[in-house]
């Protein structure tokens, strides 16, 4: 057997021990065989999770960097928000930029902590959770993510979304804004957060919009500004107002309400176009809007137009497909048709000759989706662009997808970017 072999080869051995050192030579080739198997198969475990998001696109395979969110109980409305806003490049980078803070020392610092609602601890941050967040999202080292820090952040400083029932997505980005914005404002470990906007090159003064205050990263990225005209039909009397927005809630205009998909063929198909023109176009306000005059000392009929003064880098579009009846809250399921590029926005401006031929079109970054018939229910997803591909964000799951899927969808927000280079386009 092998033990009486070398007890031999150690006793009949050479004196300069030539059999021996055969021996561990042999031995060391083994062990070295062995450990290259046992690392080649390590490699193989760690890369499982990578090799599962490969896909094959135009013919060769290339990695899937994006993570999903997990839903951590009817969460899908936050996790759409969350990677559509991930993929507006330069709000998302802002965040990611932010150096980490730290919330807790001491005897606590770096000790995973679990939150509940009857929790007291009020030293809480939305901007970091958010950042981190962001920083979990494409850097394709896990196939999802869980928001929980995030997720009891929002419950804590936001009540309207505690439980775990569904919500509004588009409430929840409303909020989502507000309070980043406000958080923001109020400047965060000892370094004002507007005067970190005012260093960044990339925002000018120019570009800000300021909403309840200073100008923050959410104002200079998604802020705007209308202006709402007011005639009175008796006097004539014109009455303006400037009024900032995140986003514009547009409606679809009743008489495509029944049109519910793309390929229905009876009359003309709702466009982007139709919802801007309802949401701008003069309008008679009813009995039940009748507007102060201040000529005519009492209320009168009179008219409204919306002009949009400045257009937002980001034009966020909410689309209203949730209406009250007498009891019930109906969803709006008619399909909207929506472009991918080339949005000009000139013919809705107030002073369109102050514009450049470039400086109002737009091009889609992220869609989100709402399927289902009630607010109360049904499940969000988003569409979004990164790097010139379209991925489907489906709570964990992330898939590649195509612009005709994208462009089939019934879409609730659409978050359209501010064109910058020159392009052949088409436009709406």
């Amino acid at each position: 057997d092998e033990n009486t072999f070398v007890r031999n080869a150690c006793v009949n051995d050479t004196k300069l021990g030539l059999v021996q050192k055969v021996r561990e030579h042999l031995q060391n080739l083994e062990n070295s065989a062995f450990t290259s198997d046992r690392h080649r198969k390590r490699k193989l475990l760690e890369n499982s999770s990578m090799n599962s998001k490969l896909l094959k696109v135009n013919g060769s395979t290339t990695a899937l960097c994006a993570t999903g969110l997990r839903n951590l109980g009817n969460t899908c409305f936050m996790n759409a928000i969350l990677q559509s806003l991930s993929n507006i490049q330069q709000f998302c980078c802002y965040f990611k930029e932010l150096p980490a803070v730290e919330l807790r020392n001491g005897k606590t610092a770096g000790r995973r902590t679990y939150h509940t609602r009857s929790q007291g601890d009020n030293n809480v941050s939305l901007v970091e959770e958010f950042r981190k967040t962001l920083c979990a999202l494409w850097q394709g080292s896990q196939t999802a993510f869980s928001p929980e820090s995030l997720f009891y952040v929002v419950w804590k400083i936001m009540p309207n979304f505690r439980g775990y029932q569904q919500q509004d997505a588009h409430e929840f980005m409303r909020y989502l804004l507000d309070h980043l914005h406000l958080e923001l404002q109020g400047g965060f470990n000892g370094v004002s957060r507007s005067v970190i906007l005012q260093e960044n090159s990339s925002l000018t003064a120019s570009s800000k919009c300021c909403i309840n205050g200073a100008s923050t990263v959410v104002t200079a990225i998604f802020g705007g500004i209308l202006q709402n005209e007011v005639n009175c039909l008796i006097c004539g009397t014109e009455s303006r107002k400037f009024d900032p927005f995140l986003d514009l809630s547009l409606d679809i205009p009743s008489q495509f309400r029944n049109k519910r998909t793309k390929n229905q063929e009876n009359g003309p198909m709702c466009t982007l176009r139709d919802c801007l023109r309802s949401f701008t176009d003069l309008e008679e306000l009813d009995e039940t809007e009748l507007y102060m005059c201040h000529k005519c000392k009492k209320k009168q009929k009179s008219t409204k137009k919306f002009w949009i003064q400045k257009l937002p880098k980001v034009l966020c579009l909410h689309l209203k497909r949730f209406h009250w009846t007498a009891y019930l809250r109906n969803k709006v399921d008619t399909y909207v048709e929506f472009p991918l590029r080339g949005l000009d926005m000139k013919c809705y401006l107030l002073e369109p000759e102050n514009s450049g031929p470039e400086s109002c079109l737009y091009d889609l970054a992220a869609v989100v989706v709402h399927h289902g018939s009630g607010v109360g229910s049904g499940h969000y997803t988003a569409y979004a662009a990164h790097e010139g591909r379209w991925f489907h964000f489906n709570d964990s799951t992330v898939t590649l997808t195509d612009e005709e899927t994208v462009v089939k969808a019934k879409a609730y927000i659409l978050f359209y970017v501010e064109r910058q280079a020159k392009s052949g386009s088409d436009k709406l």
